[in-house]
């Protein structure tokens, strides 16, 4: 199983070798503004698929629909059946714009709030009718907010779309920035990798499911030069009993998307290697020189330049090579980001 392959499946000499780098100016990339997807397609499956095949440095072109030939007798995938919330608020007279992040206790709210300097601590807005104050600002900017009354920030709210978006949430993206299989609600972010599946495509494929409710930290820019030196955001996750069993029982563990990299990379295991079961949470950073060593594939989207998710695909496939990767991606004009193409790296 893939815990006891040294930790990929793969011999100690097949382990991606590529010059180690910790400034954050070696995971930048120019990307043209027009290759960010603003909108789905039409089909789920219709995306294309670029293949990197880590032992040979390889490359192909392929689309998504043919992600079940690459897998092998005894392979699985792993999904993130987090679900997102309808977390963007607007006030009565539409001035403020909250993000409602974690609660806090009784009628106490975590938020990102826009304008921030219309609301500093003891400043007041009405979202419903129900006054809302800034009870405190924290270290990263974040609001510490009281409701006057019971609320439910999420009912009629909006889904958070990333901010490169650059656009508000509209019906469609209720259903697509949402993935087919999204069942426990908690995330203020979609694990993109899975808006590709359909359910016929899924029900098709050996898979468990792994839950990470993805946080507003997932946009938060790296601001130090030397990466190292980055504190990652705190996320929660759970793994069900059966679960930890179709991913121990399985040869080759494939993840989709970074989050499930996340919690894979970081759960609890017993003395053999194997996945427990249980209810944690990770604030692990992965970048290189560090190994992915409980992850043998990897689903992904392709992501934003200076980000630490391009910082762990860059652990896993390697930095030149991914960094060439994305250099014929734009070239041959696949769509980027969270409503973009895919990758499936082996």
């Amino acid at each position: 199983m893939s815990s006891q392959n040294n930790g990929t499946g793969q011999s100690p000499s097949l382990q991606v070798r590529s010059r180690v780098s910790l400034a954050l100016t070696d995971y930048d990339y120019a990307l043209p503004e027009e290759l960010i997807a603003s909108r789905p397609l039409p089909n789920r499956q219709d995306s294309r698929m670029m293949v990197l095949h880590r032992r040979e440095r390889r490359i192909e072109h392929r689309t998504f629909a043919e992600l079940g030939g690459f897998l092998r007798v005894g392979d699985s995938l792993v999904l993130n059946n987090t679900r997102v919330v309808n977390a963007r608020r607007f006030s009565d007279d539409g001035k403020i714009e909250f993000l409602f992040l974690e609660q806090w206790g009784p009628k106490r709210w975590k938020c990102l709030v826009r304008p921030g300097r219309k609301m500093r601590a003891g400043a007041q807005a009405a979202i419903n009718g129900v006054a809302v104050t800034v009870e405190e600002i924290c270290p990263e900017g974040e609001r510490i907010v009281s409701l006057e009354r019971d609320l439910d920030p999420w009912e009629g709210g909006m889904v958070p779309l990333p901010p490169y978006l650059r656009r508000q949430g509209d019906p469609e993206d209720l259903e697509r920035y949402q993935t087919v299989y999204a069942k426990i609600s908690g995330a203020v972010a979609a694990p993109t990798a899975g808006l590709h599946f359909t359910s016929e495509m899924l029900a098709a494929l050996p898979h468990a499911f792994i839950t990470l409710h993805v946080g507003a930290g997932t946009f938060q820019p790296v601001k130090v030069e030397n990466i190292s030196e980055h504190r990652m955001h705190r996320e929660s996750f759970l793994i069900s009993e059966s679960a930890a069993a179709a991913i121990n029982a399985a040869t080759r563990a494939i993840a989709v998307g970074t989050t499930t990299v996340r919690v894979l990379e970081s759960a609890k295991r017993d003395s053999q290697g194997r996945l427990l079961a249980q209810d944690g949470a990770t604030d692990i950073f992965i970048h290189p020189p560090a190994e992915i060593r409980r992850v043998d594939a990897l689903l992904t989207n392709f992501h934003l330049p200076r980000s630490t998710l391009l910082m762990l695909v860059s652990a896993f496939a390697g930095r030149e090579f991914l960094l060439e990767a994305y250099g014929e991606a734009i070239r041959e004009r696949y769509r980027f980001y969270s409503y973009g193409d895919c990758m499936l790296i082996l």
